[in-house]
């Protein structure tokens, strides 16, 4: 019996806090290597206030660069680009014509999101050479009302108390190489 109790106790638990990830836009693998090339992949969980999805816009961060977003079937895909000054690598300050801005937008009714289904939306692009978090911004439109995520913390990188917090990517160093002569 206790057994059985540590295994409910244990599911309940870990339904919990994978409800509890589901209720923001997340990015399914939030840890990367500084300068490399990335897969921002956004789990989208839910609609907004049980509509559908219709659009995402993401605000690429800067310093991410080349951003090049994955086609969705059923989805129209557009880009925005600036013109940037990247002071984050070691070669110095660069100016780019890049994309700062990912729009997915469903082509019909029928491809929207529903509310009560997940899905992914992914771009890929060269991460800084710098470490640190990164927040990407994102704009959910829904059939009706939308859930702005760009809220960032004051300082460190919990999102508690947050309504609705940005998606953390965690750049971190690359991992040194040992030398055996």
């Amino acid at each position: 019996m206790r057994h059985l109790f540590s295994r409910t106790a244990a599911s309940f638990l870990l339904s919990a806090l994978f409800g509890c990830a589901q209720a923001h836009v997340v990015l399914t693998e939030p840890k990367a290597i500084a300068d490399s090339y990335y897969k921002a992949t956004l789990r989208v969980g839910h609609g907004c206030n049980g509509s559908s999805t219709h659009s995402l816009v993401v605000q690429v961060p800067l310093g991410f660069q080349g951003a090049k977003p994955q086609p969705k079937a059923g989805w129209t895909i557009a880009t925005r680009k600036a013109k940037l000054t990247t002071p984050y690598n070691s070669h110095g300050k660069t100016v780019t014509d890049d994309v700062v801005e990912v729009r997915w937008t469903a082509a019909s009714h029928e491809a929207a999101l529903p509310d009560d289904q997940f899905d992914e939306f992914a771009f890929m692009g060269r991460l800084p050479d710098r470490v640190g978090p990164m927040w990407i911004k994102i704009l959910q439109t829904c059939e009706s009302g939308q859930n702005d995520w760009s809220e960032i913390p004051s300082n460190g990188i919990s999102t508690r108390g947050l309504k609705w917090p940005a998606a953390l990517l965690d750049v971190q160093p690359a991992p040194e190489h040992e030398h055996h002569h």
